[in-house]
């Protein structure tokens, strides 16, 4: 697993700082190469619509086969926000609310006194105290791939470890750490008795017609992830052990989806009118909490130059593919870049968002 809080603090890298006329359309193929990834691909929403899409490069090096548009990508962390907007889903219908307590929705769970009052949008805004540390550590992720458990009685499981003593870090204040979303993950299962992947096509891939989007690497005909091997990449195939992180780190970021089907998912967040979730829940997931303002639920929150208010941006990554996403709610556009270069990804997809902003975002 990566360091992800590395990754929200790359996804405020320096793109453009002002606004400027649009400049020509950006060329994927000069930042695919100059990054030595096997492939990079882009897409920019506006007006709910979208304007550019471009997917360059190979499946996998030493093939012959190359991307298309249609291919899905690892999403790896911006997992995150379509767990929470899973969440949003269940309020709306009644089956829970937004001040839902963890232990309230995990009965039968042993967990200490001092969890009593957390709130599951704590833990999505990484604010509960809970830490990876002592959790999701390499003797956790060699035994989860080994686990014959289903994913629900997994998730359970880790939920029980994480609230069976108080809180490690610091009640409120931030500390990113995938063992939120897992935790959150077992109380959605609990609640409606359903692993969180029948959730997640029942309520965010079906309602937005995200047809690609699966869980783990992507099979088939399809690009592979790229491992880092004393500086060269490698191609490793989804049976490979260590191709991704164990399933049952599902809520926190195991999701693949096409680029034209990931939009559909950030264009909700740019005022289109979707019918999905409602304004009032849509602007709960957009809201940070705290008095740094940096995360809400999902989503990291930070001031860029060219938008016309707070960007809503993450990145997601398991070190062998890499994703960008960036919104900009009150201009109403967004952009999403993608790579299966491994350890290169994050500075190819920061390069290739930097010229769409530069194309695009006059």
């Amino acid at each position: 697993m990566l360091d992800r809080r590395a990754l929200l603090a790359a996804a405020v890298a320096a793109f453009p700082a002002a606004a400027r006329a649009r400049d020509a359309a950006p060329d994927p193929n000069a930042a695919r190469e100059a990054a030595g990834v096997p492939a990079l691909g882009g897409v920019w929403i506006e007006g709910g619509e979208v304007r550019w899409l471009e997917a360059v490069g190979l499946r996998a090096l030493g093939a012959d086969a190359a991307v298309t548009t249609a291919d899905p990508w690892h999403l790896g962390s911006n997992t995150k926000a379509m767990t929470a907007a899973l969440f949003a889903r269940l309020v709306e219908a009644g089956r829970t609310d937004w001040d839902a307590g963890v232990v309230d929705l995990l009965p039968g769970v042993a967990a200490d006194p001092a969890w009593a009052g957390t709130r599951l949008t704590e833990l999505m805004a990484h604010r509960a105290g809970l830490l990876d540390q002592g959790l999701l550590d390499v003797a956790w992720l060699n035994a989860a791939r080994a686990d014959t458990r289903t994913m629900v009685e997994q998730r359970r499981a880790l939920a029980a470890r994480a609230l069976a003593t108080p809180p490690a870090g610091e009640v409120g204040a931030f500390a990113y750490g995938n063992a939120n979303y897992i935790v959150v993950g077992a109380a959605l299962e609990a609640l409606t008795g359903q692993p969180w992947e029948a959730l997640m096509r029942r309520e965010v891939f079906g309602p937005l017609g995200m047809g690609s989007a699966g869980f783990g690497p992507p099979t088939g005909e399809a690009p592979l992830g790229h491992a880092g091997v004393f500086g060269q990449l490698s191609a490793m195939t989804p049976e490979t052990p260590g191709a991704d992180n164990p399933q049952a780190l599902g809520p926190a970021g195991t999701v693949h989806a096409s680029l034209a089907d990931y939009a559909r998912f950030l264009r909700a967040f740019t005022g289109w009118e979707h019918g999905w979730l409602s304004a009032d829940s849509i602007r709960r997931l957009m809201s940070p909490s705290g008095a740094d303002g940096a995360y809400a639920l999902g989503w990291g929150v930070v001031r860029q130059g060219w938008a016309a208010g707070p960007v809503l941006a993450h990145e997601g990554s398991n070190t062998r593919w890499h994703a960008l996403a960036l919104v900009d709610p009150a201009g109403g556009r967004a952009l999403a870049t993608v790579s299966n270069g491994g350890p290169r990804g994050g500075p190819a997809c920061q390069t290739l968002a930097g010229e769409m902003i530069r194309a695009f975002a006059a």
